[in-house]
């Protein structure tokens, strides 16, 4: 058997970090915040990782005098949301390991007492002697404009950061009071004597509680964060701001608490219900399979029919992410499956006749979680690349004896959380794409696409794209199935998660530019859960031999 190598990611071609800049000084931050104990989770994460990279460094943190102004939301909704964080947005603290909080620099902003608010020269004085670059903001309040002549790249701030209050943070609870599709993040500059300007904006998943939805795209924020960060520290230009700054939400009347806590109502007494039908061994969540005729660039999901169920002693009813493969003149198909109930799925595969699919049992099974059985041939050889990240670690297979036997060929990024990856070979390189999950409270891989170059299925060495991750947010990021090369023209499945729905819709995404620099694509299709009748979500795309299979989740 093939020893298992342990792929970790390298820094760079030349073995240094990307843009660490031998030569030039690192970009220093500041933090400004409500008070020196009012420290949250995504500031901590963020520090870690500025604390972890030689490009970045912490110069001060900053406590602002009067964080808040006005701002104030009533009673009610203070109370309604203290209750709520604490059942159902309750994180254990983050516990920094690369700096300790108490020996980094704390300097309270100079206040004016005759007007009540931050002294500007006297704030710039101190700015200048942290010898910051740039600031964030993580209050409402923020510094004056004279200040801000000492910040070269400016004062950065999240629009969440201007949706929180003396007694309350309202952010997250106007799209979840509006049950709206997905929660906007905006990441945006101001310059001295300039209208603040954005750098990046995303969306994300609506959850069915607001303290959720602010808990868990706080925790998304950090990584964008320093995304942004490293892409400043290596000198490279932002992109054209995708969007307009939208104005900060108020935060939400009394009078809308009523109805709001029966809808939260609703949505738990539906959680407890599916929870009870998983254990009785009933999954509410009935995933299956469509068959047509096309190609990734010409399919026609109207004209797919539903693979019939097809239960056997060795085959389940639950079919997800089908992965066709050619071999031998013959057509298989890879899929996830599961029975009711089951805690662990593994990878079935089957063969396309004339009449549909002729189940043959088992490919493989692991004393862990299987999904997503991504399978390619190299040369003479075929491989699977599952998804595993319940071992926190990438698995590839390699086949012995088609298509029943599978022996474990390559593993890398131990450690991590990784899910639904692809290998494509594009112009002599081999390019690894995979959801990592960078999460302290909240694990999800529906919002990060990371993006390795890699020396092929052995996957020995790994070398990080500079804007990892390259693509964030749950409309976009998450892999769909394998990546086509047609005719020149690349393309990637990629999910929509919208709606309060996991695999809501499926987009096609068409790569324009990838280097280890640069990474740029587009959405040029849409397919949404209206193809077939009661429907509930559609998340997964393949296709080979004028074939194509995708999944849709059924209502039930």
């Amino acid at each position: 058997m093939p020893t298992a190598h342990n792929g970790q990611p390298h820094s760079g071609s030349d073995g240094e970090p990307f843009g660490a800049g031998r030569d030039r000084p690192p970009l220093k931050i500041a933090i400004l915040i409500a008070g020196s104990d009012r420290f949250e989770n995504w500031h901590l994460m963020a520090m870690e990782e500025i604390s972890r990279d030689p490009r970045l460094t912490l110069a001060a943190v900053l406590v602002h005098p009067t964080p808040f102004g006005s701002r104030r939301a009533s009673f009610g909704f203070s109370t309604v949301s203290r209750l709520e964080r604490r059942m159902l947005a309750r994180s254990p603290r983050f516990q920094p390991r690369a700096f300790d909080l108490r020996k980094l620099r704390h300097d309270p902003m100079p206040l004016d007492r005759e007007t009540g608010h931050i002294d500007p020269e006297a704030a710039r004085r101190l700015i200048e002697e942290t010898g910051a670059d740039l600031v964030l903001r993580t209050t409402p309040e923020g510094l004056p404009n004279l200040a801000l002549t000492a910040l070269p790249h400016g004062e950065w701030a999240f629009n969440f950061s201007d949706e929180w209050g003396a007694n309350a943070d309202w952010y997250g609870y106007a799209p979840a009071m509006r049950q709206e599709p997905t929660t906007p993040l905006a990441l945006y500059v101001r310059h001295e004597g300039e209208e603040p300007r954005c750098i990046v904006s995303t969306a994300f998943n609506t959850k069915f509680s607001g303290a959720r939805n602010n808990a868990y795209i706080k925790e998304r924020a950090a990584a964008l964060f320093l995304r942004e960060l490293r892409r400043v520290a290596d000198q490279v230009e932002a992109p054209t701001a995708p969007a307009d700054l939208a104005s900060a939400a108020a935060p939400p009347p009394t009078a809308a608490l009523p109805r709001y806590a029966a809808t939260l109502a609703r949505h738990l007494g539906s959680r407890a219900r599916k929870a009870v039908l998983e254990r009785m061994g009933r999954d509410p969540a009935m995933w299956t399979l469509y068959l047509g005729q096309g190609a990734i660039d010409t399919f026609d999901p109207q004209q797919a029919r539903q693979v019939p169920p097809t239960p056997t002693a060795t085959e389940t009813s639950i079919k997800a992410d089908p992965f066709l493969f050619e071999h031998d003149g013959a057509c298989y198909l890879f899929y996830e499956t599961y029975s009711h109930g089951d805690t662990r799925a593994h990878i079935a595969v089957g063969r396309l006749d004339a009449d549909g699919l002729t189940p043959l049992g088992e490919a493989l099974r692991c004393p862990y979680h299987l999904s997503y059985p991504f399978v390619f041939r190299d040369g003479q050889d075929i491989f699977m690349m599952p998804e595993t990240h319940a071992a926190r670690r990438i698995e590839i297979w390699r086949c012995t004896d088609f298509p029943h036997k599978w022996e474990l060929y390559a593993t890398a990024l131990e450690g991590q959380s990784a899910a639904d990856s692809v290998l494509v070979r594009l112009q002599e390189k081999w390019w690894l794409f995979t959801n990592l999950s960078t999460f302290h409270a909240y694990e999800d891989h529906c919002c990060e696409l990371h993006v390795f170059q890699v020396d092929g299925p052995r996957l020995g060495r790994l070398v990080p794209h500079r804007r990892n991750p390259v693509v964030m947010g749950s409309l976009f990021a998450r892999n769909a199935g394998r990546i086509f090369d047609i005719g020149g023209r690349i393309y990637r499945p990629s999910q929509q998660n919208s709606h309060g729905i996991y695999g809501y819709g499926l987009n096609i995404m068409e790569i324009e530019q990838l280097d280890l620099l640069t990474y740029r694509e587009r959405c040029v299709r849409t397919i949404l859960p209206d193809f077939q009748p009661e429907l509930l979500g559609c998340h997964h795309f393949d296709a080979a031999g004028g074939r194509f299979v995708l999944d849709a989740r059924l209502s039930l």
